[in-house]
């Protein structure tokens, strides 16, 4: 197995991940978002860079049955249902609804991320059903959706963590038959050191940003590691539960 890990989006080509599976990584908060939504009953979710194509799009899938969702700097979008706070997510909203989301970072890298033969948003909270599902995959892309195109702590932390999962895992292989590049490497490194709990979570630029506007308590849904079973797959540009 080779695991590749990305810190910021400007740093993938993605001519290199079409024989890859991908992981995407926003904790804080686009795919804990999309878990929440999931695991509370939404039909699909579809991503889209521009709150523009966002408009577009819910208004050809049908407005009774469609939810407008994302953030532009942290705040919900003027005129759009929802913001990106997963605790807005629950069942009575979202159940049997089709999603439309746009955000600053997590849905650009899940654009970034298209090319791969396989897309799987990833955070916290479903982060053993994940690392499970990777453990035979010969060759695994993470990419941390970051913070405006610069380096994010809270993903970094978050994919050091799967990469540990995926060692401790009895198919997923041994340091001998695995394949890191540098900032692979360093992700596991930091997991090794820092546990993924609320506190550090609040000490990041993406904790603390979301404090400054608010949402702290986001960060304990985004902080609950394993909160869902669930691993969630982006094809043709929709994401539903894998196996859906």
């Amino acid at each position: 197995m080779r695991i590749d890990t990305y810190f910021t989006l400007p740093e993938v080509e993605g001519s290199s991940l079409a024989e890859s599976t991908v992981v995407v990584i926003d904790v804080v908060r686009a795919t804990t978002t999309i878990i929440e939504a999931l695991a509370n009953g939404a039909r699909a979710i579809f991503p889209t860079v521009s709150t523009e194509d966002a408009v577009r799009l819910a208004s050809s899938l049908g407005r009774e049955d469609s939810i407008l969702c994302g953030e532009r700097k942290g705040e919900k979008v003027e005129g759009f249902d929802l913001g990106n706070s997963p605790g807005e997510f629950v069942r009575d909203v979202v159940e049997d609804k089709k999603l439309v989301m746009s955000t600053t970072n997590g849905t650009r890298a899940l654009n970034v991320a298209q090319e791969g033969a396989r897309i799987l948003p990833c955070a916290l909270t479903n982060l053993g059903a994940v690392a499970a599902e990777l453990a035979t995959v010969e060759h695994v892309v993470i990419i941390c959706a970051g913070k405006e195109d610069s380096f994010s702590l809270d993903d970094a932390l978050c994919a050091g963590h799967l990469i540990q999962r995926i060692l401790e895992d009895p198919d997923g292989g041994d340091d001998e038959q695995l394949e890191f590049n540098d900032a692979s490497r360093a992700a596991r490194a930091l997991a090794q050191a820092r546990k993924p709990t609320r506190h550090f979570l609040s000490l990041t630029s993406g904790g603390r940003a979301v404090i400054d506007i608010g949402f702290g308590e986001d960060l304990v849904i985004c902080a609950d590691v394993d909160r869902h079973d669930l691993v969630a797959e982006m094809r043709d540009q929709q994401i539903t539960r894998a196996g859906a």
